[in-house]
């Protein structure tokens, strides 16, 4: 069994995850958002208090909002970093986005692995599985656990809402591909958990998106 922590970080209000095998303790980290001295405490704390061992961070994608903790998770877990190598481009769009919104913004640790180049990851027995869905970015992925149902969808498909297309190569005849024939083959009582804001299901999706 695994169990899932959310945390909601910085001015982006973005959704960081824990996932953790529960008696083994491995764990990983979807998305680091924290993005100051107060949040990085909140994920320590938390990570100390439930004797977690960070294996890896993993990241949806490569927007500032969801990558702000990597360089200080890196180094205070000595964990290895997956992302798309797609996306490697946005690195400079995310030093001029930080100038622009008066934000603090370090240094981009590389990927220790593309998940372009491995089929899976585990933590424990559980199989966690990529799913490639551009839209949003052009190298974004979904994280799926089959076994859990349970879907952690970045930036891709929010409750009732989709992501933006109007961006750094951005696509929204993609996303909506992405969406409708990836996402929606999943079952239908796969729990979303999004980027931002609140949980949903495929099939309420289905049923009441009114994007797709």
């Amino acid at each position: 069994m695994i169990s899932v922590k959310k945390f909601v970080f910085n001015s982006f209000q973005e959704n960081t995850y824990i996932v953790w095998e529960n008696e083994l303790k491995d764990a990983i980290i979807i998305d680091p958002g924290c993005s100051n001295q107060s949040e990085e405490n909140i994920i320590v704390n938390f990570i100390s208090e439930n004797e977690l061992k960070i294996n890896s961070i993993v990241n949806t994608h490569l927007h500032l909002d969801h990558y702000f903790g990597n360089y200080f998770l890196k180094n205070k877990y000595d964990c290895k970093i997956f992302y798309s190598k797609t996306d490697e481009f946005l690195f400079p769009i995310m030093f001029e986005q930080a100038k622009i919104y008066g934000v603090t913004f370090n240094q981009t640790p590389l990927a220790d692995e593309y998940l372009e180049n491995i089929p899976f990851l585990k933590i424990g027995e559980n199989i966690i599985q990529f799913i490639h869905t551009p839209g949003h970015t052009p190298g974004e992925y979904s994280i799926y656990f089959e076994k859990e149902k349970i879907l952690f969808s970045g930036d891709v498909l929010f409750r009732e809402g989709i992501g933006r297309t109007d961006i750094w190569q951005s696509n929204y005849q993609d996303l909506l591909i992405s969406i409708k024939h990836k996402l929606f083959n999943l079952p239908n009582d796969v729990v979303v958990l999004p980027g931002h804001e609140e949980s949903t299901t495929i099939l309420h999706e289905k049923e009441n998106n009114p994007f797709l």
